[in-house]
């Protein structure tokens, strides 16, 4: 497995991979466009053509020369600080459980470290992201967009994390498009 950042020639099968992997998602956001695909797959262009979009941090995982898994993190904020917001994280049903998805976090944590950002944060599982340190926001002072989120809502501290970085958490302004 190789994992590495995006081209433009992988936008295609990144959209292929998203919605495949949404497809069957209990929480998956209802299609917007007339293929039908999951709202994730569509989230992912709008995110590429946003402001907030950080082309480091979009990473594919390539096995034997296809697009496999995904996992794009975008600038948001906490009370107007520069952070991380994570998501969407997705691979093949076929390569589900292979270990594309702990590949992919690793590497996208990996670079937003080396990029000096402060934190990640994401709404998921705690039982999955939990093991690559995520933690619930409100813990460190971070509040969650739709406080309904509770404990799904968490974060992931990284070296340049100052603990007076509090406040509201804010996704780049695509996801509010749902």
């Amino acid at each position: 497995m190789l994992i590495r950042r995006e081209t433009s020639d992988d936008v295609p099968a990144i959209r292929a991979v998203t919605a495949a992997a949404f497809a069957t998602a209990p929480h998956s956001t209802p299609p917007v466009e007339p293929d039908g695909a999951p709202g994730e797959a569509t989230l992912v262009g709008w995110l590429r053509a946003d402001p907030g979009w950080v082309p480091e941090l979009s990473m594919v995982a390539e096995v034997e020369g296809q697009v496999v898994g995904h996992v794009v993190c975008t600038r948001g904020t906490v009370d107007g600080s520069s952070v991380l917001g994570l998501g969407p994280l997705s691979v093949d049903p076929a390569h589900q459980g292979s270990g594309v998805g702990s590949a992919l976090m690793h590497a996208v944590l990996g670079a937003a470290d080396a990029l000096g950002e402060p934190l990640v944060a994401l709404l998921g599982d705690p039982g999955y992201y939990g093991r690559f340190g995520f933690r619930p926001a409100s813990e460190v002072g971070v509040t969650a967009p739709e406080p309904a989120w509770g404990d799904l809502f968490q974060v992931r501290t990284l070296a340049a994390y100052d603990p007076a970085l509090t406040g509201t958490f804010t996704y780049a302004a695509p996801f509010s498009r749902f």
